[in-house]
């Protein structure tokens, strides 16, 4: 076994390689980037090693410095993760030149599955069915479009280099074709350096289903049973379970049996998920699904299959990549029970899902389910990397008990700092379908706005807002029992204003002290609050009767309240009674986050309508289509396509109403 590895990665997938490596007394070198000098896995692994700027290019992707660094640091192997390198076949042949060892299959085996075309032809031979569609050469417009209507549309255009969601368009007619093929290939291009594409059937109502195989180098392979990945947005898995339900034995037998017979025809070693397309439209059944992809790494998602096999993958993956066999056969590998996990974003649903930057300055998560982070409390979540910043995973005995846990440690969830996408996920856990097991890849889109639009704060979540914001909450100074009256007044009670702002909305809110009570007026609303308990932080009160714990977390000028399971910010403005009120009456187009401008499709003097695409920005590995706010004539364009702006930066203007 290795006395030291290199994980070449950042985040929660390094720290939970440590995890293990730790438990076999394996040490563990970290690299990081100028922009993850103070992060976590560097903290936690026991040396680390800078390899560059906080651009990706310039450093988890700089091949030869992470090799360099291994050979520096004297480590004898090379974890991947996921991403970044990890199924690029040169960085294998790096690593294996410089006489280090490689925790993951070979280069032979990751260029026969790393395009997608080849790899579909490749299935073919070993009689695995695959999706039907264009996947060979010839990559010229006009070409595409006409196999795009043999095929029949819905269609869908994918990177042939792609993972991970990215380098993917749906397309529904020949209209919309063009503009999705150029958006796709520069989207590919930025994230994979290959732009080209190929063209397969849309299912009307497909399920994601993934099987889990493992290989060594003595000719075994094994497969560790199915996750179900469908619940997606923009094809981005969001919540994973395993086993898969709904499966039946005679579909589980043959898409592991085909699983392993694809990972048999590449020599496949080490960890590795076969992903298929099922139609579901008369239910899972054997001879309904095809060939996607195979990821020739460990997966975002490999803690349900942790959950309900009791194994240990990334321990796999270390005794296979050191030689040894694998540690059980087909026969003795059984599973138990359900598992989820939630991937936790730094994004804003309500903003079609727009990532979020900032700095963490609350990250208080549930400590009664398996949480694996490469954050915590104070670190930036920054503009450079995936806004990916914790993975929530919840087991139980059947499929019901394991999404309730699930459910309830995403409503316990307190993070402040960023908006992220926790009660986004915890709808999605009450959604009926869902609940039922009845998923397929489209039922996030078919759920409609209601699902993204966060409901409004409470009157006690108001009232909380406004009592911290005077400093009511704090707790109190010392034993005096005067001392433990907040806002107490010798001459009776005093009310006192507050101003808050929610969204776009400004509120006053009137509070008057009552002993232990306080009155809280908002407008023709009022609340009258019991405080029970604060410490200024966490707060129990009663209201009308009904008793609530909450958390309260105030930074600044901002203040988040977590009570019933909703998370809601307030701020404090600087000039109360004028927030919200419309900025040059639409007629800017401004950054939502930090990121580099890639197209300007409008020029000053242009006339545009509302909605008509703009400026397309990227940043955070996605690409970002920004259109106008108003029918009228653009007035300046202060940006050009290569310029790396900054949140709130100014892309482009209209002509004011009048002049227009």
């Amino acid at each position: 076994m290795f006395r030291k590895i290199l994980i070449a990665n950042r985040g929660e997938i390094v720290a939970r390689v440590i995890r293990t490596a730790r438990r076999m007394g394996i040490a563990t070198v970290a690299v990081h980037s100028d922009a993850d000098r103070d992060a976590l896995h560097v903290a936690l692994a026991d040396e680390a090693v800078r390899i560059g700027p906080a651009e990706a290019a310039r450093s988890y992707l700089d091949i030869e410095a992470v090799v360099a660094a291994a050979k520096a640091s004297g480590a004898e192997a090379v974890h991947p993760g996921y991403g970044f390198l990890s199924e690029n076949p040169d960085f294998v042949d790096a690593v294996e030149a410089a006489g280090l060892v490689f925790i993951g299959p070979s280069a032979q085996a990751i260029r026969a599955m790393g395009l997608k075309d080849a790899a579909k032809a490749l299935m073919e031979t070993a009689g695995v069915s695959v999706v039907p569609g264009y996947h060979g050469a010839v990559q010229d417009a006009a070409f595409l479009a006409q196999e795009a209507e043999r095929i029949g549309y819905p269609v869908l255009i994918k990177a042939r280099a792609g993972g991970g969601g990215k380098g993917m368009r749906r397309v529904g007619d020949p209209a919309g074709f063009a503009a999705a093929l150029e958006s796709t290939r520069r989207e590919a291009e930025g994230a994979f350096g290959d732009g080209r594409v190929l063209v397969e059937k849309y299912m009307a109502k497909p399920r994601h289903i993934e099987v889990q195989v493992f290989g060594d180098r003595h000719g075994n392979v094994v497969h560790l049973f199915e996750r179900d990945c469908s619940l997606q947005r923009r094809h981005q898995k969001v919540i994973e379970e395993a086993p898969a339900p709904g499966m039946t034995p005679e579909t589980r037998s043959a898409m592991g049996e085909a699983a392993c017979r694809a990972a048999a025809a590449i020599g496949y070693s080490g960890a590795g998920t076969v992903e298929f397309i099922a139609d579901v439209s008369e239910g899972l059944r054997p001879d309904r699904f095809h060939f996607m992809e195979m990821n020739t790494r460990l997966q975002v998602e490999h803690p349900v299959t942790e959950a309900i096999t009791g194994l240990d993958l990334v321990e796999w993956q270390l005794r296979v990549a050191a030689g040894e066999p694998l540690p059980r056969r087909q026969e003795e590998i059984s599973m138990t029970g359900w598992a989820f996990e939630a991937r936790l974003y730094a994004e804003n649903p309500a903003r079609d899902f727009l990532p979020a930057t900032g700095r963490l300055s609350l990250f208080d998560l549930p400590k009664d389910v398996r949480v694996d982070s490469g954050v915590r409390a104070g670190d930036a979540i920054t503009p450079h990397y995936d806004p990916m910043i914790a993975k929530v995973i919840a087991d139980g005995r059947d499929r019901a008990e394991a999404l309730a846990k699930l459910e309830a440690a995403l409503t316990r969830c307190h993070i402040a700092g960023v908006t992220t996408n926790a009660a986004f996920l915890a709808r999605l856990c009450r959604l009926p379908a869902f609940a039922a097991g009845d998923v397929d890849t489209g039922l996030i889109a078919r759920s409609g706005e209601g699902l993204l639009v966060e409901p409004p704060p409470s009157d006690e979540a108001f009232a909380l807002a406004a009592l911290a914001a005077l400093g009511f909450l704090a707790a109190p100074a010392g034993r005096d029992p005067w001392e433990r009256l907040r806002g107490f007044r010798l001459w009776g009670p005093a009310t006192q204003s507050v101003f808050l702002a929610y969204g776009a909305e400004e509120h006053e809110l009137r509070v008057t002290p009552r002993g232990e009570a306080f009155e809280v007026e908002r407008g023709s609303v009022a609340v009258r609050l019991h405080l029970l308990a604060s410490d200024g932080h966490a707060v129990r009160i009663d209201s009308g009767g009904r008793s609530l714990a909450a958390t309260v977390h105030r930074e600044g000028s901002e203040i988040a309240v977590f009570l019933d399971g909703a998370a809601h910010v307030f701020s404090v403005p600087d000039d109360p009674g004028h927030h919200g009120e419309p900025a040059a009456g639409g007629d800017r187009l401004v950054a939502p986050m930090p990121g580099l401008v890639r197209i300007v499709s409008a020029a000053p003097g242009a006339r545009v309508s509302r909605g008509e695409p703009l400026v397309t920005m990227e940043a955070m590995k996605m690409e970002l289509v920004l259109s106008a706010p108003r029918d009228g004539v653009v007035a300046g364009v202060p940006v050009a396509a290569g310029d790396q702006v900054a949140e709130g930066a100014l892309l482009l203007s209209l002509e004011a109403e009048d002049a227009a």
